[in-house]
């Protein structure tokens, strides 16, 4: 007789549970100490011990992994999410906010990981990430209120970019600022059909 017996799944369904909750603790932790914080702190704040910390992610570099994938599948879900209910203006102009924020906290978790070894990334990042943005430009431009010259990729690293010439300044609404006007050169300067 196949399947799993009822102890298999209980285990599965313990260590899934412990997996997410090291995942949450670790972003918490890396938000508020970077990508050096405390393993030990991190197993303590999820409630397991070191031993089923390292069972799970046997390295920094696996955790930091873990935590980067988790936040870009959020990124791009809130893009399907938004072009689903937002118009395709408001749906982009609010994602590449999103992302923008993203960016601008990730940029030490992404840089420490890439020095850890990328090759553990469960997702490409850049591709996922830029087909989010494909999608949302694709249908912005459809409607012919953005530019038909601009490419996916140059519109993420446009917000990288941004995210990078920000990251040290003392003026907490630069980001933004400079969002702003990035998205008000990509507007294209003709009316959608049908407007007057």
């Amino acid at each position: 007789m196949g399947g799993r017996g009822p102890m298999e799944r209980v285990q599965r369904t313990d260590a899934r549970r412990n997996r997410e909750r090291l995942v949450a603790a670790a972003r918490e932790a890396f938000d508020e100490a970077g990508p050096d914080a405390s393993l030990v702190e991190i197993a303590r704040r999820s409630g397991v011990g070191q031993g089923t910390l390292y069972r799970h992610f046997p390295t920094r570099a696996a955790l930091l992994s873990a935590v980067l994938a988790d936040r870009i599948e959020t990124l791009c879900r809130q893009a399907a999410e938004l072009s689903a209910t937002r118009s395709a203006d408001d749906a982009l102009a609010t994602w590449l906010h999103l992302f923008l924020v993203h960016a601008r906290v990730n940029q030490g978790l992404a840089g420490a990981f890439m020095a850890e070894g990328p090759e553990t990334v469960p997702v490409d990042c850049h591709q996922a990430i830029t087909r989010a943005a494909a999608d949302l430009l694709g249908r912005a431009q459809r409607t012919g209120t953005i530019r038909p010259d601009l490419s996916p990729d140059d519109l993420v690293q446009l917000v990288v970019g941004i995210a990078l010439a920000t990251a040290r300044t003392g003026d907490a609404d630069q980001a933004d600022r400079l969002l702003a006007l990035a998205l008000d050169a990509v507007r294209s300067r003709r009316l959608p059909s049908g407007t007057s």
